[in-house]
């Protein structure tokens, strides 16, 4: 699950300026970052910038008053320092690996000829892209952003373990409504813009 290399081939560069060139290159050329930016065992790129895409998103938040994080012993800005850097260190890396071991669950069947976990760490990274928009007080734009999440992560798995965008986009349906419809809120965004609930949707399928 935590793979790692002594020497990684290929992957990102480190640094400020890398991540933010892999933010612009995901959105707007994401085969050529799924293809040239994903490597065996080189998790640690990945893992940074899930880690900038939550913090953003958080702090957008928290800047907006959209989030509600506990108040401890009375200080506010030191609970929110908190309750960030959870998120960021503890909550997100954990989150990111638990939803990439169910994605190669998924694949096992489906992509004999798939990559390693470690790959899928990183295409789910940073297929997160546009959640950096999902902390915003507009629905539509969260909707927006969190869709075009799960569209990256279909075309990522579809490059880097070589399956078909349609089959990938099957094979990530469950991952992407975990990722970026609950955990960065997209259905509850879709809800607010529509004015559906769940229960309108089953008691239309009903």
């Amino acid at each position: 699950m935590t793979q790692w290399v002594e020497n990684p081939t290929g992957g990102r560069d480190r640094g400020a300026v890398a991540l933010a060139r892999a933010w612009a290159e995901v959105l707007i050329r994401p085969r050529r970052l799924f293809r040239s930016g994903v490597a065996p065992g080189d998790q640690a790129p990945g893992l940074v910038f899930a880690g900038a895409v939550v913090l953003v998103e958080e702090l957008t938040r928290v800047a907006t008053g959209a989030a509600a994080y506990p108040v401890l012993s009375g200080r506010p800005t030191l609970s929110t320092v908190l309750f960030l850097a959870l998120a960021v260190v503890l909550v997100a890396p954990a989150a990111l690996h638990l939803t990439a071991a169910l994605q190669t669950l998924i694949l096992i069947a489906a992509a004999p000829d798939r990559a390693g976990v470690s790959e899928t760490v990183q295409v789910i990274a940073y297929a997160a892209a546009p959640c950096v928009f999902a902390g915003l007080p507009y629905p539509g734009v969260r909707v927006a952003a969190t869709a075009y999440a799960s569209v990256l992560l279909a075309v990522g798995v579809s490059d880097v373990h070589s399956v078909s965008l349609p089959k990938a986009a099957a094979l990530t349906a469950v991952p992407a409504a975990l990722v970026f419809g609950y955990g960065f809120r997209g259905f509850a965004a879709l809800s607010e813009l529509t004015g559906l609930t769940w229960a309108d949707a089953l008691g239309v399928l009903g």
